[in-house]
């Protein structure tokens, strides 16, 4: 009303409003002193007065489906990345993080929401393990998730994934459906009956389309598409025509797994809401599906707008179409004061979840190669920007066909799955990671069993991470000895590293884009068509492991 200067008032901006889609003209946004709009309209005072003048406002971004294990990052260096993208809400499933420490990752990552200035909404991870079919650190099970929820009913359930458990009408994971407000979906490929099935138990989204005709059916169904432009899964091309007026509030970006060399080359959703500008689509429905669209499908009706009474997380650009982000307020605070206004915060800490590689030293002989007697061999196809493996039968001695396994580390079994994979394109030397979804047991694809071998003790000296093994036996790290997951390191530093990596990696022949992202999905079996865990190679179609004879 006007009665008192605001705690900042933006000043003479102009607002592209998400609703209407029309402009409204050298206006300014007053923010109360707890960092909410209270007003948008012209003539307003402010103890702060941050220029607009030139300068286009849009709401914050909303990361619908996001692991921020797969950022490498802690929760604090990972909001001082996104934050420059304009990301001010990501949605958490702490799966990856859960699946090797169990429950004590939802405390983890409720406590550093309460701490960041950004908004991190976690979900309770649903499927810890994701199956039955490989070994996992910890076990989550239906009474876990229902103390949790009776402590915060408000947390909803991350990505179930465990389609099969939901048709066959599993009985621990209709447990862990029972009573959920809101359960986030992962169905990739699923159509017809099974999709009904699957839905019916109340799933509210699904990141996992990689076509406009399993996308359109789920629309049709009602469920919320959320487009995911990751570091190894990039389905926005493919899905460009769905982005349209009729469709734009049952859509939202996401990124599920992105890495911080991507971010720091401008790889995030900043650069979504570019390229689908520039492939055709409105500037409306593009902000629309990255910001409100977004918001209300997770169910935050508080933020998405720049409006009274929703949250000041704003974006000031200097180009709407180029989204050229020239200042970003996060809760009403510019990033550049989010150390400041976080001073004093309680930041977990993350000694629970450090000595967590727990295998056996390996040897040569732990990772034998097979004859080449013409037979053949179920092998995984694997394309780059693709989760999906296509299930090739070829001889061992095939091109580009090499030796793949993947090492239980948690100190429980000591199994060791072997097979193999063609699309990596190495002529010498291993690659290696203790990223391997979602079980994270190591995983290592190589050219040799002694270069195999070597890149695995590294990871197991270093507590996690990933490793390059050359030709000539020399190995390069990046360490990740967070639940050998994450690193403390800033984000900068980690992305100048995996660069290092990345091009190790490519002198020896491999042309993928990110080559541990793809061999850290390897394991994850339930995404078709054939997987390796450590208990051996998996039809993700028939969700059952191959016999010997198979292999």
């Amino acid at each position: 009303m006007k009665r008192k200067p605001a705690a900042r008032v933006i000043r003479r901006v102009r607002v592209f409003h998400l609703t209407t889609g029309e402009w409204e003209e050298d206006t300014d946004i007053a923010l109360d002193s707890q960092g909410w709009i209270a007003a948008v309209g012209p003539g307003y005072e402010g103890e702060e007065v941050i220029s607009g003048e030139g300068l286009i406002a849009v709401p914050g971004f909303v990361d619908a489906h996001m692991h921020l294990e797969s950022s490498l990052m802690t929760p604090r260096q990972y909001e001082r990345m996104v934050t420059a993208h304009g990301v001010t809400t990501a949605v958490c499933d702490p799966h990856e993080l859960a699946n090797v420490a169990g429950e004590a990752a939802f405390a983890y990552y409720l406590q550093a929401a309460q701490a960041l200035k950004m908004s991190l909404v976690v979900r309770l991870a649903s499927c810890v393990p994701a199956t039955t079919l490989e070994t996992s650190g910890a076990a989550v099970e239906a009474p876990c998730l229902k103390r949790w929820r009776e402590r915060d009913p408000g947390l909803g359930l991350g990505e179930f994934m465990n389609v099969p458990g939901v048709l066959f009408q599993d009985p621990e994971v209709l447990a862990k459906l029972e009573g959920d407000p809101f359960v986030d979906g992962h169905c990739p490929m699923v159509s017809g009956e099974a999709l009904n099935a699957y839905l019916s138990v109340g799933v509210r989204n699904d990141h996992e389309c990689s076509s406009l005709p399993e996308a359109r059916e789920k629309l049709r169904r009602g469920i919320q598409v959320l487009i995911r432009e990751g570091s190894a899964a990039r389905n926005l091309e493919a899905l460009l025509p769905l982005m349209t007026l009729e469709n734009s509030y049952q859509l939202a970006f996401c990124t599920d797994d992105r890495n911080p060399l991507d971010m720091e080359e401008g790889e995030h959703l900043d650069a979504m809401v570019r390229r689908a500008i520039q492939a055709g689509v409105s500037p409306l429905v593009a902000y629309r599906v990255a910001s409100d669209s977004a918001a209300r499908g997770m169910g935050l009706t508080d933020r998405g707008l720049v409006a009274p009474g929703r949250r000041g997380d704003i974006l000031l650009l200097s180009d709407l179409e180029e989204c050229r982000i020239q200042r970003v307020l996060v809760g009403g605070v510019p990033r550049e004061e989010l150390d400041l206004a976080e001073e004093g915060a309680t930041f977990p800490s993350e000694e629970p979840f450090l000595h967590s590689v727990r295998c056996r030293p390996m040897t040569p002989e732990d990772f034998p190669l097979l004859p080449r007697d013409g037979r053949l061999h179920p092998v995984m196809g694997m394309a780059d920007g693709s989760l999906l493996t296509e299930r090739l039968s070829l001889p061992v001695d095939a091109p580009d066909v090499l030796p793949v396994a993947v090492v239980e580390r948690h100190g429980k079994n000591g199994n060791v799955g072997r097979g193999l994979v063609r699309g990596f394109g190495l002529r010498a030397g291993a690659l290696a990671s203790s990223v391997g979804h979602d079980g994270h047991n190591l995983c290592v694809v190589g050219t040799s069993p002694q270069a195999m071998s070597q890149a695995v003790n590294a990871l197991r000296e270093s507590q996690g991470g990933f490793a390059v093994v050359d030709a000539d036996g020399s190995c390069l790290l990046l360490p990740l000895p967070v639940a050998g997951l994450m690193s403390q390191e800033e984000g900068p530093v980690l992305a100048n590293r995996l660069r290092k990596l990345h091009q190790a990696a490519r002198e020896l022949g491999c042309s993928l884009r990110d080559p541990f992202l793809q061999l850290a999905f390897l394991p994850l079996a339930v995404i078709p068509h054939l997987k390796l865990t450590d208990r051996g190679l998996v039809d993700v179609d028939a969700f059952r492991l191959l016999s010997p004879e198979e292999c």
